[in-house]
């Protein structure tokens, strides 16, 4: 009897946010993670530099997983995991989350069943099962179904959408070391064949650490390449090594984003590199740069904006020395795509240390495809 050469995998395709990704049910892959980790290289066509052969699209924004199941812990509604697929290598990072597909997660599930759809507005408690931690989503939801129309424009995204507001609070501490790891709102690093440099390291969605830009050489408004100096990315990936890996205690991986690093300015005016549209200094609280994967995001990343926006309001950060201390929660982050609205909040418990009590922002996501891609079997089967 002829048998298929090839197996298929229900798969949906979900921009979220600035982001693209891969989106799979847990329970359609194999449960053997090495065997199941093959199948989702060869949906996305990896290792291969131009991802040709799959559904990668040969870049790390849209390179993207997200692992969708039923609930394993009480107070969820979803399980979601995320991974970042490597492109030229067999290698998915489960580290970390990205703030772009965590805001898909929601809608997903509601439009998969998983959710149960409540009008106007469905909040949804999603797992992190890469942190152990529980965010929550609001979904504007119309006859049982999310909504993806709407005014709520996400800068480096075409149009406008209807808007997540996805809050975060409940993924302070994702390494176990509490909101400022190092104890601390600000530290001085001994970076070998620099020197010492003053930075923070906050803990929210993912662990970052913030650098001045002056302190680095460096301008603050840098998107290209071409924008650095020799030596200075390369200067960016040793702080990282050297300051942000050490102080949570974890071991150096290249290709490992986690910890996440970003230098940020004081504010001035700039042009947006997407739409050629003039940002003035106004708009901005700061001018911040995310250090992803080698370069420069060419937007910024939904969990470090969270992580972002905690640190411009925790006294003492050298973000919120640049910011300065405000009344309102709103933080208007400057990025190489326009400006980026987080809502944070910073309280004090009784022994005056800072407690995050909000840490929220918005993004637009809708389902681009969905079908089966099929895997050839002698990609996976053993």
């Amino acid at each position: 009897m002829y048998q298929r050469e090839v197996t298929p995998f229900r798969t949906v395709v979900y921009r979220c946010g600035t982001s693209k990704g891969i989106f799979l049910h847990e329970n359609d892959l194999p449960q053997d993670p090495e065997t199941r980790d093959k199948v989702i290289m060869a949906i996305f066509g990896s290792p291969d530099p131009r991802q040709i052969d799959g559904l990668g699209g040969a870049d790390v924004l849209t390179s993207k997983l997200a692992l969708i199941g039923p609930p394993s812990v009480p107070d969820a509604d979803v399980d979601y995991t995320f991974g970042q697929v490597d492109i030229e290598t067999a290698f998915i990072s489960y580290s970390g989350l990205c703030g772009n597909i965590s805001s898909g997660i929601a809608p997903f599930a509601i439009e998969e069943g998983l959710v149960r759809a409540v009008e106007p507005v469905t909040k949804v408690r999603v797992y992190s099962k890469n942190t152990d931690q529980i965010y929550v989503t609001e979904v504007p939801v119309k006859n049982g179904r999310p909504l993806i129309s709407g005014d709520y424009v996400v800068p480096g995204v075409p149009g406008t959408g209807a808007k997540l507001n996805i809050d975060m609070v409940g993924t302070v501490g994702s390494y176990g070391k509490g909101l400022l790891p190092t104890g601390k709102a600000k530290d001085v690093f001994d970076v070998p064949g620099f020197g010492k440099i003053e930075g923070s390291l906050i803990d929210t969605v993912n662990p970052c650490l913030f650098l001045r830009a002056k302190d680095l050489g460096l301008k603050g408004n840098e998107v290209k390449k071409s924008d650095f100096e020799d030596g200075k990315l390369e200067l960016l990936e040793t702080v990282r090594r050297e300051a942000a890996f050490k102080a949570i205690g974890k071991a150096y991986v290249e290709k490992d984003a986690i910890p996440f690093l970003v230098y940020v300015a004081e504010p001035m005016d700039y042009v947006d590199h997407l739409t050629g549209d003039q940002i003035k200094a106004s708009d901005v609280d700061f001018l911040a740069r995310a250090f992803f994967l080698g370069a420069i995001h060419q937007t910024f990343p939904g969990s470090m904006s969270c992580c972002t926006g905690a640190a411009a309001v925790i006294p003492g950060t050298v973000v919120y020395e640049i910011r300065g201390k405000k009344a309102s929660p709103e933080v208007l982050l400057g990025h190489p795509g326009g400006v980026i609205d987080i809502e944070a909040v910073c309280e004090t418990d009784k022994n005056g240390g800072p407690v995050l009590t909000r840490a929220t922002y918005g993004r637009t996501a809708r389902r681009i495809m969905d079908g089966y891609c099929y895997v050839p079997n002698k990609l996976f089967m053993k």
